[in-house]
């Protein structure tokens, strides 16, 4: 039987820990009382109760093991020395798997307990053939979403000229949609005949998409202090309150020159919190970033990392197949546009769990 790593033990007995502090939170009553901490808190413990578990279940199979290891050195009865042969090589093979089982949910421990994120499309190369293709991207993570039950808000849409949009920003919540949604960063392109063509060629056109984990507000190396807020009147169409109240919040982290503006709604108020809310995010995002720059450059090469340079998918229509050139596979491509993006997802779940395991 392998020696376990010390290190994996370490980690384990660490999150058994936090899991046993997060079902003490849950029971606080100022914790309950704001159900922003319990969707958060809830969500980090559904991620590390099958670690737990499987944990929990690991150390005692190694009691069990330990306990006829013992039998065998001082027992003298031969019917319970030859019961212990028997039962020690099946408990030492279940102990082995539970703990490669735990190593593959571990390796994605912490992705799981991030429980929002956020997703910017936009359109690129191709003018208005674009921006539909970024409508039709939207669309497609929408109903993802839907399917799986994660809760969705708009935070910043502008619309394209013959439709679609030319950028959308949409925050969306649940239980593994980091998990899943994490992948999607980079450069999707889609090779098809536009509705605006008359000679049936096929045009190829892009659209990027940025996807970053929503942290809770104490995450966030951000002092208000630092930020310039100005109101402004809306710009745009819309009517005649767009142009006439000031309801548009700008938002400049001037330490590092982000900006964020929002205009979704008619109340300031509501623009505030999802400007405030996008400005977190995309902070929280190049603290990351430059915290993993400092890190293992392997880690840097992950897939899923969101480099909008990476052609990351193509979307050919005339074949019906969508191509993830990240696993080298084909899917259907009216099932995918369609929401069931699950088959793709699974296989880069398989292929980032592997490359994370190699690095361990």
């Amino acid at each position: 039987m392998s020696v376990p790593n010390e290190n994996l033990l370490r980690k384990l007995e660490e999150i058994d820990q936090q899991f046993e502090a997060l079902q003490a939170e849950l029971l606080d009553p100022e914790i309950l009382a704001d159900h922003n901490k319990v969707r958060t808190r809830s969500v980090r413990r559904a991620a590390m109760e099958p670690i737990v578990e499987g944990f929990r279940g690991w150390t005692k199979t190694r009691g069990e093991i330990e306990d006829l290891e013992q039998m065998l050195e001082t027992e003298t009865d031969d019917d319970l020395r030859n019961m212990a042969r028997e039962e020690l090589p099946q408990l030492q093979q279940q102990a082995e798997d539970l703990l490669e089982q735990l190593q593959q949910k571990l390796v994605m421990a912490d992705d799981e307990t991030v429980g929002s994120l956020i997703l910017e499309i936009r359109s690129g190369v191709g003018g208005d053939e674009a921006a539909l293709f970024a409508g039709d991207l939207l669309d497609m993570y929408r109903r993802f979403a839907g399917a799986r039950k994660w809760a969705i808000e708009d935070l910043e849409f502008n619309a394209g000229e013959q439709g679609g949009c030319r950028n959308a920003v949409i925050s969306i919540s649940g239980e593994g949609a980091w998990a899943s949604l994490g992948y999607e960063g980079g450069t999707h392109q889609v090779k098809r005949v536009p509705a605006t063509e008359t000679q049936g060629r096929v045009h190829t056109s892009t659209a990027t998409v940025a996807v970053l984990p929503e942290p809770e507000d104490v995450e966030v190396d951000l002092d208000p202090d630092d930020v310039k807020e100005m109101i402004t009147t809306a710009t745009g169409p819309g009517g005649q309150n767009v142009n006439k109240v000031s309801t548009a919040v700008h938002l400049i982290h001037q330490p590092t020159g982000l900006e964020v503006r929002m205009q979704d709604t008619k109340s300031q108020a509501q623009n505030r919190q999802k400007a405030w809310q996008l400005l977190r995010a995309r902070l929280w995002e190049r603290q990351r970033a430059e915290a993993e720059a400092e890190r293992a450059e392997a880690r840097n090469k992950m897939i899923g990392s969101g480099n909008r340079a990476e052609k990351i998918r193509t979307y050919r229509y005339k074949d019906n197949l969508v191509v993830d050139h990240r696993v080298g596979s084909s899917f259907n491509l009216s099932e995918t546009t369609g929401g069931n993006l699950q088959p793709l997802v699974d296989e880069l779940i398989e292929l980032d769990t592997a490359k994370r395991l190699a690095a361990l």
